[in-house]
């Protein structure tokens, strides 16, 4: 028996939030005959890659990302059409992926950090800080209790009853909380959550929303740092249910 439970609570505002987006789904759902424009499909990839990594403050335009993504070459900082390219791919074999498991979110991030970071494919060695400036906003686990505390975060994910809408934002939460990785740990749990919930509806398969979370970031921060200092999921799980 799994007995690893994230610290969250339902608010009524939650209730209401999940509501109104179950309502917005089926709305789509009609509207588009379920069939998403594959042209569409590719517009709001490229944009989920530009957004997700310029959280992470890489420079390049979104008219410079489409121009790497369809193959052109591009003056820019060498890192940063690496990080591009990277993203694009991994986001590529996003469907073919099990949410759930620990070699496919490894084989991920192997692929997201490639010649970005010696320890790509692997979680961190060592103990790590958030910082904001010169100070540190959060301590992570130690590293060696890592693989067990993902493991029981995925185990927890597939038991619970709680509706998808708010355990992929619980799971996105826990993971920042948890760092497992040395670098990457932003994109991959922002991809992550993505995909949790494209495996319930995959309409979020094709949704942008690492484009919103970027219009509102610091309130991304914030949220974050709200549910730490609580330590309950619930300010994050409300914030990312609004956006």
């Amino acid at each position: 028996m799994n007995e690893y439970k994230p610290p969250f609570h339902t608010t009524d505002k939650i209730i209401n939030l999940v509501g109104d987006i179950s309502e917005q789904i089926g709305r789509i759902k009609v509207l588009s005959h379920g069939n998403l424009n594959p042209h569409l499909r590719k517009e709001n990839r490229i944009r989920t890659i530009h957004s997700s990594l310029a959280i992470e403050h890489n420079s390049l335009s979104l008219e410079q990302v489409t121009a790497i993504v369809d193959g052109k070459h591009i003056l820019g900082n060498p890192n940063e059409i690496r990080e591009v390219k990277n993203a694009y791919d991994t986001y590529e074999m996003m469907l073919s992926l099990d949410p759930y498991s620990m070699k496919d979110l490894l084989k991920a991030h192997k692929m997201m950090m490639e010649g970005l970071i010696p320890e790509n494919g692997k979680f961190r060695s060592r103990g790590v800080g958030v910082f904001d400036g010169d100070v540190v906003v959060h301590m992570a686990p130690p590293a060696r209790l890592v693989p067990g505390e993902i493991q029981d975060l995925f185990d927890w994910y597939k038991s619970s009853e709680i509706h998808p809408l708010i355990r992929s934002a619980i799971f996105h939460y826990e993971f920042e909380f948890i760092h497992p990785f040395a670098d990457g740990n932003g994109r991959m749990g922002r991809m992550w959550h993505s995909l949790l919930l494209g495996k319930w509806n995959e309409i979020f398969y094709w949704l942008p929303i690492e484009e919103l979370i970027r219009s509102r970031q610091q309130e991304y921060y914030d949220a974050l740092g709200k549910s730490d200092w609580e330590s309950d999921s619930s300010a994050f799980v409300e914030f990312m249910l609004e956006i």
